[in-house]
């Protein structure tokens, strides 16, 4: 039996599922977090698979801590994972976050993240009733900072993320995106 967290909807976009993550997507996530692509999130090679193993379990977590979280985004077409991208709060954010991380390499440069936050975020507005959220992004992660621009986020030089090389991204408001 694969234990299931009930509470966590099931969206779809035309390419895409958002679902739970699963003990299933651990392979998967754990070549992302210990490759060199994840250091722009605190993984990266110098990592072992217990830390992969604890951050996969906090994604998943944070659903009971919180109510919401980062869904596990799947590929209708092939059945693979792309990521996971989601609503996201750990302590010690100062306020609400879209994050978004690509595990699947192939998957990059296909419009995948794009969509999938689009509906994501059209989510958070409507289900949550968030009016407004960030994206704390580093500098250098050039992939993120594309994919922020491309949803209308623009640096936002009064808030401040968790980390000091963050760039805080503010997202169209509810109203804006909802509009």
């Amino acid at each position: 039996m694969t234990p299931r967290l009930a509470h966590i909807p099931t969206l779809e976009t035309e390419r895409l599922t958002f679902r739970a993550p699963e003990a299933s997507d651990f392979e998967a996530f754990k070549a992302f977090a210990l490759s060199k692509r994840a250091t722009f999130v605190g993984g990266g090679p110098d990592k072992d698979v217990g830390y992969a193993w604890r951050v996969l379990a906090t994604i998943t977590g944070h659903w009971h801590l919180r109510g919401f979280g980062c869904f596990a985004v799947v590929r209708k077409d092939t059945g693979g994972v792309v990521g996971t991208m989601g609503p996201w709060r750990p302590e010690p954010y100062p306020e609400n976050e879209f994050s978004w991380t690509v595990w699947d390499e192939t998957a990059e440069g296909k419009g995948f993240a794009f969509e999938a936050m689009t509906a994501i975020r059209r989510y958070a507005y409507t289900a949550l009733g968030w009016t407004t959220a960030v994206s704390n992004i580093d500098a250098t992660n050039t992939r993120s900072v594309a994919l922020a621009t491309r949803l209308g986020c623009v640096i936002d030089a009064d808030a401040r993320g968790p980390h000091p090389d963050d760039v805080v991204y503010r997202h169209p408001s509810a109203a804006e995106v909802l509009a």
